[in-house]
């Protein structure tokens, strides 16, 4: 299965409030939309770049992955998103190609679409995340 588009890029940040504020007036983008995912603990919002989007990411608990990432590595580029036409199964043909998965079936993720991660361990050091339209 082929990705259609590279959906977007994930960067962590500390302060979400002074991300948008560099990208919006330094860069002349617009953020269109400000998300928080409860579930995975963080804070998110939305720029478009031509048909890719930036995904800024801001932990909302101290043992969030983003939170664990940004102590790690600290702010800046954080996943890779590419848009698959069916996220189960770009995950199931991951895995049966020897790739170790973070996620074995899609969940929701931000801007309602299913999303799925797979090992940078796998993946040469790129956290890769699959994103598709809910079926």
């Amino acid at each position: 299965m082929k990705p259609t588009h590279i959906e977007h890029i994930g960067i962590a940040v500390k302060d979400l409030k002074a991300a948008i504020s560099y990208y919006e007036n330094i860069l002349g983008l617009t953020c269109y939309a400000i998300e928080e995912v409860t579930d995975q603990r963080v804070k998110t919002a939305f720029f478009r770049v031509g048909e890719t989007k930036i995904e800024l990411l801001e932990a909302t608990s101290e043992d969030s992955p983003i939170a664990k990432f940004i102590d790690k590595k600290g702010e800046g580029i954080h996943h890779i998103a590419f848009a698959m036409p069916d996220v189960n199964e770009a995950l199931t043909n991951a895995k049966e190609n020897g790739i170790q998965l973070i996620d074995e079936k899609p969940r929701k993720g931000a801007e309602n679409l299913q999303i799925g991660f797979l090992h940078p361990k796998s993946t040469f050091g790129v956290l890769t995340e699959f994103c598709g339209k809910n079926k």
